[in-house]
């Protein structure tokens, strides 16, 4: 099948297929005349691409989780270990995302939301202490 066809069965942009392909994600067959050829098999490994890159694993994760999965030798704690190490680094977003949520609560919670100028919001990002308004053009200490 052609990649068009790849798209439609494994619900991936034929750009995004073209570029696991360039990547070396994936290698399909080529026709004589140079046309890519997408077997049942290669449509799997890009719903396993796509469902993987759904979870939030990089590229890198993903060549590996492939290398993985094509051996069928492998040690599951191999596996494991990835998926792991994901689940800490998305842990650590979730932190950083939690202490960004509640700095905006308090900037939000302390700014009046009036016709008056003077921002909490602005001055925090302008980096200036709460409760000292920085002045538009002025200059900033480095």
């Amino acid at each position: 099948m052609n990649v068009g066809e790849a798209a439609r069965r494994s619900g991936l942009p034929a750009k995004t297929i073209r570029y696991y392909e360039e990547i070396g994600l994936i290698a399909p067959e080529r026709s004589g005349n140079g046309y890519r050829y997408y077997r049942g098999e290669d449509i799997h490994f890009l719903v396993f691409l796509r469902r993987a890159r759904g979870l939030g694993f990089s590229i890198d994760a993903c060549r590996q989780l492939m290398t993985l999965y094509r051996d069928k030798q492998r040690a599951s704690h191999d596996v494991r270990e990835i998926a792991v190490s994901h689940v800490r680094a998305i842990d650590e977003k979730i932190a950083e995302l939690e202490t960004m949520r509640a700095t905006l609560s308090q900037l939000v919670d302390a700014c009046h939301g009036d016709d008056r100028p003077d921002c909490p919001i602005l001055d925090d990002i302008a980096g200036a202490p709460l409760g000292e308004t920085r002045l538009a053009g002025a200059a900033q200490p480095v």
